[in-house]
C-alpha cells in the first residue's frame, strides 16, 4: 500500500512539473517575451495591400514585387561602409543616420536601411549581401498604378512615423500606411495584417530552425480588394480637359450618392510618390505653393457659389409662399442700392420665376430675397429660416462622407450678422446682405457641396451623403448613412417649376451653346467676381466660371459641379466641359468632337500668372500628372 502511495505522488508530481514546464513553453511564451532573447530573430512577412478598382471593375492600384535593405543592429559586423553605401546608391551619411535611428528603435529588432529596391537592384546586391552581417534583403510589394489620374481620390502610402508607432502597437518600424485619400481612410481594410516568423539561433548566430517548430508563428494575411464608385474613363477624361485649368469637379450618381469622379486641377501622376524618388517628389509637389497640385480643390476649394445658389433662393421663397412661378419682377438695367444701382447682364424686362432662372437675372432674385424677409416680423427670424433651408442641402458643413479631408464652406446666420453690425432690425437687413440673393455674399461652398445641391435638386428634394467606398471583398458593406435619403425642408411640389427654368437654361438661356444631342439637361452657369490679395491691395483678378447640372432632366443619371478659376463666365469653360463630361457618361463616347478639341487644347496659365507677373516665375512650366514639360498653348476662341 505505501509503495502504490509513494509510486502515485511521484507519478502526479512527473506529471505537474511536466504539465507546468509545457504551459511555460508552450502558452506563457508571449511574442513580446521571445524578441527579448537574442538567440530568437524575428523576421515579418509583409502581405500584398488589396487591389482597388473602379464601378465597373477596372483596377486603378494593384501591387509590384519591391525589396527593402533591412538591418538588425545587434548582429552588425565591422563592414566597408563606402563599398556598402556605392552597392545602395546612397550617401555615407545618410547611411550612419539610419542606422543610428535603427539602434535607437530596437537593437534587436529589424529596420529598413533602404526602401523599395526595383528588380534589378534586387538582382545586383543579392549575392553580395552575405559579406555584411546584420543586412538582409527582404521582399515587400510596392503600389502599382494602372492609371495617371485620381491621385487626390486613391492617395499614396509612405513609412509610418514615430506618432504612427506609438499610436498603433500593430505598426513595426519600416512599416507602409496610407496617408490620404482610399488609401488612408480604408488603411484598415488594404494593409491586411503581417506574418512574423521566429527563427532559433545557435550560440555562432547561426540559424538553426524555427524557434519551437514554428509554433508561435503567424501566417501574414493578405489586404482585400475594395471597389470604389469612381468612374475610371471619366476620372481620366476630366483630368485631360482640366490640363492648364485650376478649379474643381465632382459628379455623383444621385440616387444612390455614388462619387463618380471628383477632379482635383492642377494635379499629379501617382506614380510619382512610389519607390525611392517618392520623398524627392513630394517635395517638389508641396513646395509648388503656386499651382499647389496635392491642395484637393474638389473637396477642399472654398468659393462664393454664384448663380446656382439662385436656384436654392427659388426654392426658399416658393416654400415660405414669397413668390409663386407667376410673380413678377421687373429689371431695370438692374437694381437699387439706396442710391447705388447695381448692373444687371439680362437685357432688363419683366421677369418670372422660369425666365428669371434661365436669364439669370440678379434684379429678380435680389427681389424673391428681399419678399423672403417679407414673410417674418423679424430680419433676425428671417435669416434663422432661410439658414436652415439653405442647410438642409447640405451646404455649411461636413458632409459625412467616407472622404479624408474637405472643408465645411460658409452659410451666413443671424450671430454672424449682429456680431458685425450689431443687434436689431434696424441695424442689418435684406438689403444689407443682398448678395446673398445671387450666390456673392458670405455664402461659401466646395465642389462637392454644389454637386450635393445639385443632386438634391435633380431628386426633387433629398440626397443620399456622397461616399466613395462601392464594394469590399467579402464584407458586406451596408451603411445606413449612405443608403438612408436626407430631405431637405423644402416640399417635392416646388421643385418642379424650378427644374423647368433649370432645363430653359440649356434650351433658351446663359447655356444654349452646351446643348448635347439627345440628352435634355437641367442646369445653371453661374460667374463669380473674383479677388486675391496683392501687396495688401484687394484686387479684382478675372471671374471664376462655375457650372451645375443634372441628366436626364426627368430621370438623373449623374449630378455635376465645375468649378473653374478665373474662367471667365459660367458658360464659357465649366458649361463645355460640364457638358463633356456628362455626355461621356451617358453616352460613353464624344459626338462634339470640335468642343472637345478646344476645351483640351485651351489653357489659362497667363490667367494664373498675372498675380505673379512681376515674380521670375512661370505658372505650371511642369505638369505633374503627365511628368513632362508642358507644351506651349495659347487662350482658344470660343462662341459662348
Amino acid at each position: 500500500m505505501k509503495k502504490i502511495l509513494l509510486s502515485s505522488i511521484i507519478i502526479l508530481i512527473g506529471i505537474t512539473f511536466i504539465g507546468r514546464l509545457s504551459y511555460l513553453q508552450i502558452f506563457s511564451f508571449s511574442p513580446d517575451q521571445v524578441m527579448e532573447d537574442p538567440a530568437i530573430k524575428a523576421i515579418y512577412d509583409y502581405p500584398e495591400r488589396g487591389y482597388i478598382f473602379d464601378r465597373y471593375g477596372k483596377l486603378l492600384v494593384g501591387n509590384d514585387p519591391a525589396y527593402d535593405v533591412m538591418v538588425i543592429p545587434r548582429e552588425v559586423k565591422e563592414l566597408d561602409t563606402l563599398e556598402f553605401c556605392s552597392l545602395l546608391d546612397m550617401k555615407k551619411e545618410n547611411f550612419v543616420k539610419k542606422l543610428k535611428r535603427a539602434r535607437i528603435y530596437s537593437p534587436r529588432l529589424p529596420s529598413v536601411i533602404v526602401h523599395q529596391l526595383s528588380k534589378e537592384d534586387y538582382a545586383r546586391l543579392q549575392e553580395k549581401m552575405r559579406r555584411f552581417p546584420g543586412f538582409y534583403i527582404q521582399k515587400r510589394s510596392l503600389r502599382y498604378y494602372d492609371t495617371n489620374s485620381a491621385a487626390n481620390v486613391l492617395g499614396y502610402i509612405s513609412e509610418v512615423n514615430e506618432r504612427d508607432l506609438s499610436k498603433n502597437p500593430k505598426y513595426v518600424q519600416g512599416e507602409l500606411t496610407g496617408r490620404t485619400g482610399v488609401e488612408k481612410v480604408y488603411e484598415d481594410t488594404l494593409r491586411g495584417s503581417k506574418g512574423i516568423q521566429y527563427i532559433q539561433k545557435d550560440r555562432f548566430n547561426r540559424d538553426i530552425g524555427k524557434y519551437k517548430d514554428g509554433i508561435l508563428d503567424v501566417e501574414p494575411e493578405q489586404g482585400k480588394e475594395i471597389t470604389i464608385t469612381i468612374d475610371k474613363e471619366l476620372q481620366e477624361y476630366g483630368e485631360l480637359l482640366m490640363q492648364g485649368k485650376w478649379g474643381g469637379i465632382v459628379a455623383l450618381e444621385p440616387s444612390t450618392g455614388e462619387i463618380l469622379t471628383m477632379i482635383s486641377g492642377p494635379t499629379y501622376d501617382p506614380s510619382l510618390l512610389v519607390g525611392r524618388k517618392r520623398s524627392k517628389n513630394y517635395s517638389k509637389l508641396h513646395y509648388d505653393s503656386i499651382s499647389k497640385p496635392t491642395f484637393d480643390r474638389s473637396i477642399s476649394f472654398e468659393k462664393s457659389p454664384g448663380s446656382p445658389f439662385k436656384a436654392i433662393n427659388a426654392l426658399i421663397a416658393l416654400q415660405e409662399g414669397a413668390i409663386t412661378p407667376s410673380t413678377s419682377i421687373t429689371c431695370h438695367h438692374g437694381f437699387y442700392i439706396g442710391r447705388s444701382k447695381k448692373g444687371c447682364h439680362c437685357g432688363g424686362g419683366t421677369r418670372y420665376l422660369n425666365n428669371g432662372i434661365y436669364k439669370s437675372c440678379n434684379a429678380y432674385f435680389v427681389g424673391v430675397y428681399k419678399k423672403i424677409f417679407e414673410q417674418f416680423p423679424s430680419n433676425a427670424e428671417a435669416m434663422d429660416a432661410w439658414e436652415k433651408h439653405v442647410r438642409s442641402f447640405g451646404l455649411g458643413g461636413y458632409l459625412g462622407s467616407d472622404l479624408h479631408t474637405g472643408r465645411r464652406g460658409t452659410v451666413p446666420n443671424t450671430k454672424m450678422y449682429n456680431k458685425w453690425y450689431g443687434e436689431g432690425d434696424k441695424r442689418w437687413s435684406a438689403i444689407t446682405t443682398y448678395s446673398n440673393a445671387i450666390g456673392q455674399g458670405e455664402v461659401n461652398v466646395t465642389p462637392i457641396q454644389l454637386a450635393n445641391m445639385t443632386a438634391a435638386i435633380a431628386n426633387r428634394g433629398h440626397f443620399y451623403t456622397p461616399h466613395i467606398l462601392k464594394k469590399i471583398e467579402g464584407k458586406d458593406i451596408s451603411n445606413p448613412e449612405f443608403t438612408k435619403a436626407k430631405y431637405t425642408t423644402i416640399d417635392k411640389k416646388h421643385f418642379e417649376p424650378v427644374i423647368r427654368g433649370m432645363v430653359d437654361v440649356y434650351k433658351k438661356g446663359t447655356a444654349q451653346y452646351v446643348q448635347i444631342p439627345d440628352i435634355e439637361i437641367a442646369g445653371k452657369t453661374g460667374t463669380v467676381e473674383n479677388f486675391m490679395m496683392i501687396d495688401t491691395v484687394r484686387t479684382q483678378l478675372t471671374d471664376n466660371s462655375v457650372f451645375v447640372a443634372f441628366a436626364p432632366a426627368d430621370n438623373p443619371k449623374i449630378a455635376i459641379a465645375v468649378y473653374i478659376q478665373n474662367g471667365y463666365y459660367g458658360g464659357r469653360y465649366a458649361g463645355h466641359i460640364a457638358s463633356l463630361l456628362i455626355e461621356k457618361y451617358l453616352k460613353r463616347e464624344i459626338t462634339r468632337k470640335d468642343l472637345e478639341k478646344v476645351m483640351l487644347s485651351t489653357t489659362l496659365e497667363s490667367e494664373y500668372a498675372k498675380p505673379y507677373s512681376g515674380e521670375p516665375f512661370k505658372i505650371n512650366e511642369y505638369n505633374w500628372r503627365t511628368n513632362h514639360a508642358i507644351k506651349p498653348a495659347t487662350e482658344g476662341s470660343l462662341n459662348n
